[in-house]
């Protein structure tokens, strides 16, 4: 593992530093805006004082804060393999390049000993999971691994009631910034109640604090709604989601392949709507993320 050395000297001096993923450099969105939205996201960091730590795999090297280089070539190039807990020994091993999702970030991020990590939204229960037992290792991975995730709740695309259930069973706690409701990535709020409100970052890193001095093992997840003024409307984009699963289900799609093609085609079917408020989402995400790494670190 390769940890850039701004980020290693951060993390020495005990200076706030917040993780970052690179599936949605290479899955998540299209060239060039993938990459002026990572690099957009890197600055927004920069800008609260704290230090970015894009995470990815490059010719099986682990790198944990990658340059401005190498984030451009993850946007450009082709291939890059989608990189989830299970697939790191084998992309390591085959000196693959890699895009780590949620849950390998997750796995990095504890290794390097970053406590924050930002993200648009994460895996769950997929939709008729009852039938298919589509369950992402995100879930996994935040009830197992010491590392806070903020988020704007899991992606559209799957089962938010089923979703939150594994969360409980997982013993995440999750908190949300300032509304009652669980994000629901595209829209405001999904109408689900969760563990505990709070109004001040501040808070939000007292209990990270208290979940690491009692010993408890896991992640605190933090919801963050996307900015009212680009949220979608409920209706709008569930009639688009239903006719993007219905179209991966003729298709064959399944598995790790199911978020990329999902979240491309309702893009598509927006006319772009979905991809803008993506990116809002994100930049909105590690501006409370960069203020409760440097609480947490005052702290």
């Amino acid at each position: 593992m390769r940890i850039n050395e701004r980020v290693q000297k951060a993390l020495e001096e005990g200076r706030p530093v917040v993780a970052l993923e690179s599936t949605i450099i290479s899955h998540g969105m299209p060239y060039p805006r993938n990459v002026e939205t990572a690099l957009r996201v890197e600055q927004e960091i920069l800008k609260a004082e704290v230090v970015p730590a894009t995470i990815g795999i490059i010719e099986g090297e682990i790198v944990v804060g990658m340059s401005e280089e190498e984030i451009e070539q993850f946007g450009k190039r082709k291939g890059i393999e989608k990189v989830s807990y299970r697939d790191l020994p084998i992309v390591t091993a085959m000196k693959k390049w890699g895009a780590t999702t949620v849950s390998a970030t997750m796995v990095v991020a504890e290794k390097a000993g970053i406590e924050v990590f930002v993200t648009g939204g994460i895996g769950g229960v997929h939709r008729g999971a009852e039938h298919t037992f589509d369950i992402s290792r995100d879930l996994k991975e935040l009830g197992e691994r010491n590392v806070s995730v903020v988020c704007a709740g899991a992606k559209a695309i799957l089962d938010v009631p089923k979703t939150l259930e594994v969360l409980e069973t997982e013993g995440v706690s999750v908190l949300s910034y300032k509304s009652p409701g669980f994000a629901n990535f595209y829209c405001y709020d999904s109408g689900l109640r969760v563990d505990h409100v709070f109004n001040d970052p501040k808070e939000a890193a007292l209990i990270i604090k208290k979940k690491r001095n009692l010993g408890l093992k896991g992640g605190v997840l933090i919801s963050n709604p996307p900015p009212e003024e680009c949220a979608l409307e409920h209706d709008y984009i569930d009639s688009i989601i239903d006719q993007a699963l219905e179209e991966a289900d003729k298709a064959g799609v399944s598995g790790k392949d199911s978020t990329p093609f999902l979240l491309a085609r309702v893009a598509e079917l927006t006319k772009g709507k979905s991809l803008d408020t993506n990116i809002e989402l994100v930049l909105n995400n590690v501006r409370l993320g960069a203020k409760i790494a440097k609480e947490l670190t005052a702290l």
